[in-house]
Order: C-alpha cells, then sequence, then structure tokens
C-alpha cells in the first residue's frame, strides 16, 4: 500500500500563513513554492508531498482521494459543502469574516434586493432565513463595483480590513460567518492511512497551540 500522504493548500494568503504552521509540524517543502513553478513538493518528511491548487479545489481534490489532506478557508466549506469530508482542525489562520455590504448609509426596503457575490449557496441560504427576498446575481470579482454600478444593492463577500469597502463608498453591515482556514481530511484515507495522517492532526494541533 502506498503510504505516501498527499497534503492540498491553498495558494496565497492561505499558503504563506500555512508553511510556518507545517514548519513547526516538521514539514517543511524542499524548494520554496513561491520561488517555483512546480505544483508538486517533496517535503523533508519522505512520505508526505504538498499539492499547490486554487482554493476551490481543494475540497475537490481531498473528497475524491487525489489527496488525503487539505487546507482550505471555511466559507469555501460552507459555500461547496464538506460531504466526504473530516474537518478535525481550526488553523485559526487567515481569518476574516463573511459580511454582507452596501453603500454607506444604505436603508432596506421591504421590497426585494438584489445581491451580489460569489458566495451564491450561502447568501441564498442566509436571507431566505433573514426572510428577505433577494435576487442572488453571481460574480467572480470586483464585488463593490456592483452596487456603484446599479447592478446590485447589496454584496457578500470576504472582509478583512474593509478598506476596499470604504475606498469604494461602502460599509460592512451584518456578519454572516468568521472565517479561518480548516484542516480537511478524505474520509477513506482517515482509515486506510490513519497513523500517518493521525500523528500529521495531532503535530499540527500542537503547532496552532504554540502561535
Amino acid at each position: 500500500m502506498d503510504n505516501t500522504i498527499t497534503i492540498a493548500l491553498t495558494k496565497g494568503r492561505i499558503l504563506k500563513e500555512t508553511l510556518p504552521l507545517l514548519a513547526r509540524a516538521g514539514v517543511e517543502p524542499l524548494e520554496d513554492p513561491a520561488q517555483s513553478r512546480k505544483l508538486v513538493f517533496e517535503t523533508t518528511l519522505p512520505q508526505v508531498r504538498l499539492v499547490i491548487l486554487r482554493g476551490t479545489d481543494v475540497p475537490t481534490y481531498v473528497r475524491h482521494g487525489a489527496a488525503d489532506v487539505g487546507v482550505v478557508g471555511k466559507d469555501i466549506l460552507l459555500e461547496h459543502g464538506a460531504e466526504g469530508l473530516y474537518e478535525p482542525l481550526d488553523l485559526g489562520i487567515a481569518r476574516c469574516r463573511l459580511m454582507t455590504a452596501g453603500p454607506t448609509g444604505w436603508q432596506g426596503g421591504n421590497g426585494r434586493i438584489r445581491v451580489a457575490t460569489k458566495f451564491v449557496n450561502i447568501a441564498r441560504d442566509y436571507f431566505a432565513r433573514e426572510g428577505v427576498q433577494a435576487e442572488i446575481i453571481k460574480l467572480y470579482g470586483a464585488m463593490e463595483l456592483a452596487p456603484l454600478m446599479d447592478l446590485a444593492d447589496l454584496i457578500v463577500d470576504i472582509v478583512d480590513t474593509g478598506n476596499t469597502l470604504r475606498a469604494n463608498g461602502m460599509a460592512p453591515l451584518e456578519e454572516i460567518a468568521s472565517i479561518s482556514s480548516r484542516l480537511i481530511v478524505n474520509k477513506a484515507a482517515m482509515r486506510s492511512k490513519y497513523s500517518g495522517i493521525q500523528s500529521l492532526i495531532d503535530r499540527l494541533g500542537s503547532a496552532v497551540g504554540e502561535s
């Protein structure tokens, strides 16, 4: 049986904040991912390798067993579901908030509103729970532009500092969820590679506690 453990990581901020945690857990890539165009990296542990993916692809790779373990934002799990996955550890990194936002001073009426977001499922569920009739418009970026161009009344997006919102005449309104990066594990791999994966979870848990 191949006992290699493949860890799927997300490009960008999450990768930058995950690598120090992995290092404290004894797992370091043999090459710097930031200086390489490679997508698969061997590590200081011969039976552990890293693969670098888009955030939305990490759960898919783990769910289908192409990767055994992954690190992904909770927003992705909320939007796309976590079927077939364990979520044993909150890594406490890449913290932000998923929020509604609108033009500064926006006052909602009683009628139907238009909401622009890439988090279609989360937004639909949120406004349904709030009893608000909302038309959800899917966008892939530059959410702040939608109210400025009269495409939408509100947006649902990730908010970190809020500087981009303020620069575009908008303000955060209601928090939908507090977001951080989570460790996810393929359920079949957890059974077949239990010793190695559990050891990794334990070491990462200790690393999180030290941070």
